[in-house]
C-alpha cells in the first residue's frame, strides 16, 4: 500500500481561528494538503491556549487541530500584511476562513479580490449564519448556531435546560462540511476549465444537515420533537442501563431479530411472542415497562458479564467510556484509531488518527503542530521570493 496522501500537491491558506476554520484545515492537512496557517504575530491563534487540561501551560488541543500545518505570522490589520496574504493566496489552491462576514472584504482579502487575482482559488467561508440571509452580519460562535439550528433543543432531559454536547459539535460539523466543500470545488475545478469558486458554510446549516427527520416531521405533521434523555421515543429497546458494579452500558436491540436474540440472552424467550414486545410498534408503545425489565436484568450483573452474554448472543452493546477508558481499550490501538505524535514542548501526544480509512492509500499523520511563526521565514522566502532582509524588515515593523 502506498502512503502518499491524496491531497499531496494541494496548497491551502488557512486564515481561520478558534475551531471551525482550523478544523477544516486539520482535515485537509490529514488528507495530504500543505496547509499554511496564518496567525497573528506574538499571541497566535487562541487555540494555542485553549483546553480543559493544559500541560505546563500549553494547550493539548493545539497538537490535534494544528497537526501537520505550517505557521506563518502576519498582521492582517496592516496593509503590508494584507498584501502578503494576497500574494500567498495567488499561490494557493484553497483558502479557508471563518471571520465574521465582511471582515476580509474590509481588508481587501474578500473573494472579489482574491478570485480575480487567482481564478483557480477555492475560497471556503465558514460563519455562524452564512454569507447570505437576514442574520449574515450577526456575530456568532458554534454554541449559538447549535441553539438556533435546533440541535441544542434536542439534547438532555425534558425537565432540565438543554446542556452542551461536551464537545464543540457545531464548529466541528461546519469544519467537516467546509473540507467536503473544498474537495467538491476542487473536483469541479477540473471540469470547469480550472476555475475555482466560493464555498459558503454556515454553522447553522451544518447543524440542520444532521437533524435527520426532525424538520420534515414538523413540516408535515406539526410535531416538535422534544428532549428525551437517553431514549428515542417509540424505538425500544435502545437505552443506557446501569450494571451491578455501577457502570453504564448501552444496549441497542430495537430491530425485531436483534430483540429476539436479547430475549434469549436474558432468559426470557416468552417475550418473543408476547404481543407487548413482538413487533417494533408494540415495543415502542410499551417502551417504559420494557426498559424497566431490561434495567432490572442488567442491574443484577457486573458490566463485564452483561457485555459477555450479549456479545455471545449477537446483541449490539457497549460500555460508556471516558477518555481514559478509550485510551486503555486495545481495539483502538489494534485498529490504529489512536496515534502518537511527538510535539515540541509537550512530548509524545496520543490523539485521534485521520478518518476515513483508505484501503490503498492510508492516511499518515501529517506531522506535529507548529510553533508560532515557525515557518514564516521559509514560506515568505521560498514561496514569495522575499529576501532574508525583507523578512527581517517586516518583522521589525511588526507586520510578521
Amino acid at each position: 500500500m502506498r502512503s502518499r496522501a491524496p491531497l499531496v500537491g494541494i496548497r491551502v491558506l488557512e486564515l481561520g481561528s478558534f475551531i471551525a476554520g482550523p478544523y477544516c484545515g486539520q482535515l485537509l492537512a490529514d488528507y495530504g494538503a500543505e496547509v499554511i496557517k496564518v496567525e497573528p504575530p506574538r499571541e497566535g491563534d487562541a487555540m494555542r491556549r485553549w483546553g480543559v487540561a493544559l500541560y505546563q501551560g500549553r494547550s493539548l488541543w493545539w497538537p490535534v487541530i494544528a497537526r501537520g500545518k505550517k505557521s506563518v505570522t502576519v498582521d492582517l490589520r496592516r496593509p503590508e500584511g494584507q498584501e502578503l496574504v494576497r500574494q500567498l493566496a495567488d499561490r494557493c489552491d484553497v483558502l479557508v476562513e471563518n471571520f465574521r462576514p465582511g471582515t476580509l472584504e474590509a481588508w481587501g482579502l474578500g473573494p472579489d479580490v482574491l478570485l480575480e487575482r487567482n481564478p483557480a482559488l477555492v475560497y471556503v467561508r465558514i460563519s455562524a449564519f452564512g454569507q447570505t440571509g437576514l442574520y449574515r452580519d450577526r456575530p456568532g460562535f458554534g454554541a449559538v448556531a447549535e441553539a438556533m439550528g435546533g440541535l441544542r433543543y434536542l439534547v438532555g432531559y425534558p425537565d432540565r435546560p438543554p446542556p452542551r454536547f461536551g464537545v464543540s459539535i457545531g464548529d466541528t460539523l461546519a469544519g467537516m462540511f467546509g473540507a467536503l466543500g473544498a474537495l467538491l470545488a476542487l473536483r469541479e475545478r477540473e471540469v470547469r476549465g480550472g476555475r475555482g469558486q466560493v464555498v459558503d458554510v454556515a454553522i447553522t446549516d451544518a447543524v440542520l444537515a444532521v437533524l435527520e427527520s426532525v424538520i420534515a416531521e414538523c413540516s408535515v405533521t406539526g410535531a416538535v420533537r422534544e428532549r428525551s434523555g437517553s431514549v428515542l421515543p417509540g424505538v425500544a429497546p435502545s437505552n443506557l442501563y446501569e450494571t451491578a458494579d455501577g457502570r453504564w452500558v448501552v444496549v441497542a436491540a430495537n430491530a425485531d431479530g436483534v430483540f429476539r436474540r436479547l430475549c434469549d440472552a436474558m432468559g426470557r424467550p416468552e417475550w418473543k411472542s408476547d404481543p407487548r414486545y413482538a413487533t417494533h410498534e408494540a415495543r415502542g408503545a410499551h417502551q417504559v415497562e420494557l426498559d424497566e425489565a431490561i434495567a432490572q436484568w442488567v442491574g443484577s450483573l457486573p458490566a463485564e458479564e452483561v457485555l459477555r452474554v450479549l456479545d455471545r448472543h449477537g446483541v449490539p452493546c457497549g460500555p460508556v467510556y471516558n477518555a481514559a477508558e478509550v485510551l486503555a481499550d486495545p481495539h483502538y490501538r489494534a485498529r490504529g484509531s489512536l496515534v502518537e505524535v511527538d510535539n515540541p514542548g509537550v512530548g509524545r501526544v496520543t490523539m485521534q488518527a485521520p478518518v476515513p480509512r483508505l484501503g490503498e492509500t492510508p492516511l499518515p499523520v501529517p506531522g506535529p503542530a507548529p510553533e508560532l511563526g515557525e515557518h514564516t521565514d521559509r514560506v515568505l522566502q521560498d514561496l514569495l521570493g522575499l529576501s532574508a532582509e525583507d523578512v527581517a524588515r517586516l518583522r521589525e515593523a511588526g507586520v510578521v
